[in-house]
């Protein structure tokens, strides 16, 4: 009997290898590129970013904007769906009531000049401790302390300031200009005042709280401002000094070309924060005595009426009036701005 018979193999090829080395070395895996490499560790560095600005940013907006669409209440929001009856009835209810756009025009009143003003007193404060003296590292720190204290710290020492019974302003206004009745800075809604014999009225608790708002606010300003000024060569002033230019002059052709860009992305910035303020005007007045600003509001409707869908609706009436006025700025006055830079 042979080997064959017998159940043996037949004897292996010499050039025959197992199936594992026959495959070619263009279906193994190439390593990876340098730049590969890189692409994926910026993903892995970017990636929880993106998830917290997704659960935190983006989804609450969307369902804010779902809940605009619909019939919210409050005790009915945990039931609501994506797909539900959609109508525009919120938007109609928000544009056609009557306070929205008095309340429209008092927010827009409040946000122009609590930003002009707190950005023309960062920039005067800027100004005044840009030298060196002595305490000026001291009088830097005390400028901050309206901005980095606690909104409703600093909110109750302005009420209590402000008092018409026990207020230390109406103490001294009585006692140094003559006062004759205390003043309810934070309650009154018109005050006439007599000027040169002229009789006008002026909106006083509105102009209380866009004080308030440039005492608290003018430090961000600040901050801004006086970096940039750190950066401008002190030789250009020194130049101009030599040509016999004033102070004025200097400001005028020199440090304030130097500040615009500064100062263009300093109103933005304030614009933006401003048009959404919610916890100043609340805590000073509750909204009432004509500083009924939008973003109040908004928060009557949700808490007073305990309409979810109403408050959506006025939400994202208020982002896309940010979002024009943003929009005309950067139209007519962004390049303008990017070219001085």
């Amino acid at each position: 009997m042979t080997a064959t018979q017998r159940g043996a193999q037949p004897p292996r090829a010499a050039d025959e290898r197992p199936s594992l080395d026959r495959h070619p070395a263009s279906q193994q895996r190439a390593p990876l590129s340098a730049s590969r490499r890189e692409n994926r560790a910026g993903l892995a560095f970017v990636t929880p970013t993106f998830l917290v600005v997704l659960v935190v940013v983006i989804l609450p907006i969307l369902w804010t904007v779902v809940l605009a669409f619909q019939h919210a209440r409050l005790v009915d929001i945990q039931g609501m769906g994506f797909f539900g009856n959609w109508s525009l009835d919120n938007f109609a209810e928000v544009l056609g009531s009557a306070g929205f756009w008095s309340s429209l025009g008092t927010t827009l009143t409040y946000t122009i000049g609590a930003t002009l003003g707190s950005t023309l007193l960062g920039l005067v404060a800027a100004l005044a401790l840009r030298k060196p003296f002595r305490g000026r590292g001291l009088m830097r720190g005390a400028m901050l302390l309206p901005y980095v204290a606690p909104v409703v710290a600093v909110a109750f020492v302005w009420e209590v300031a402000l008092s018409p019974q026990y207020g230390v302003v109406n103490e001294w206004g009585q006692k140094l200009f003559g006062w004759d009745d205390p003043i309810a800075f934070l309650s009154t809604r018109e005050y006439e005042v007599n000027l040169l014999g002229w009789h006008f009225d002026i909106p006083l608790a509105l102009l209380t709280v866009i004080a308030f708002e440039i005492w608290r606010y003018f430090p961000f300003a600040f901050l801004f401002i006086l970096a940039r000024l750190q950066a401008v060569p002190d030789g250009l002033e020194e130049a101009a000094k030599v040509d016999g230019a004033t102070p004025l002059q200097r400001f005028r052709y020199i440090m304030l070309p130097q500040l615009m860009p500064v100062i263009a992305l300093l109103c933005v910035l304030r614009f933006i924060m401003t048009f959404n303020k919610f916890d100043d005007v609340y805590l000073l007045t509750g909204g009432g005595s004509g500083t009924d600003v939008a973003a109040v509001r908004v928060y009557d409707f949700l808490t007073a009426r305990y309409d979810v869908g109403a408050a959506s609706a006025q939400a994202l009436v208020l982002a896309v009036i940010l979002m024009v006025l943003l929009g005309l700025y950067f139209k007519f006055f962004g390049k303008k701005v990017q070219e001085e830079a």
